[in-house]
């Protein structure tokens, strides 16, 4: 097989994956975990379900294929704090925007919350889904943090990986309960006050 071809064999295999992970994310979305097979996938993404095996396997491989797709595409990239916009920006302002995309992109994306509900609502049946999420998004994104606490001795933290956890879950949680419980109509509290306490909490008095 000639350079050529090759080339536009691997064009037409990454076009069909990015159909088949398009059909899947809205069968997903659509059917839930549960309700959803490589069948319906397969007629979502126009593709026959033998190619849709052939690219991903089964099932719970092409769930973790979506998660990280989400993960990539609407999340880790903005709240990566290794990313060049946050060159000489202070560890408030960094910590301060990263809260801050955190809660808007979480908030403005029904798409990010409709995979919430579903890791949440189905784990327990398939704790697949849940390891999903923590392997493509949550684990990721606690460790780069961590490591960025790491560099910065100056902020005088003993337990870096576990302030960034209480961080991160808080941000979580004001999430469920504000947007998907819609505890902001019952007991609303705006983001900035969550992160500015949760930031003075890990900054303290240091004017860094």
């Amino acid at each position: 097989m000639s350079k050529t071809k090759q080339n536009l064999e691997r064009s037409k295999s990454a076009e069909k994956s990015r159909a088949i992970l398009k059909g899947a994310m809205e069968e997903f979305l659509k059917h839930g975990y549960a309700g959803s097979s490589m069948d319906k996938v397969a007629k979502a993404s126009g593709v026959s379900k033998a190619t849709v095996y052939s690219h991903f396997g089964d099932k719970e491989s092409l769930f973790n294929a979506v998660i990280h797709d989400l993960a990539q595409d609407r999340l880790k990239a903005s709240i990566d704090v290794q990313q060049s916009q946050f060159s000489g920006q202070s560890p408030r302002e960094v910590l301060s925007a990263i809260a801050t995309k955190m809660i808007t992109n979480a908030t403005q994306d029904s798409v990010v919350q409709d995979f919430m509900r579903i890791i949440i609502g189905e784990s327990g049946r398939f704790p697949e889904l849940a390891k999903a999420y923590v392997n493509n998004l949550a684990k990721p994104v606690i460790e780069t943090s961590t490591q960025y606490l790491k560099d910065h001795p100056e902020l005088e933290i003993k337990d870096p990986e576990a302030t960034v956890r209480i961080m991160i879950g808080s941000l979580v949680y004001f999430i469920v309960l504000q947007e998907m419980m819609h505890g902001k109509d019952i007991m609303p509290l705006e983001s900035d006050r969550l992160i500015n306490t949760l930031v003075n909490l890990i900054i303290k008095d240091q004017d860094c």
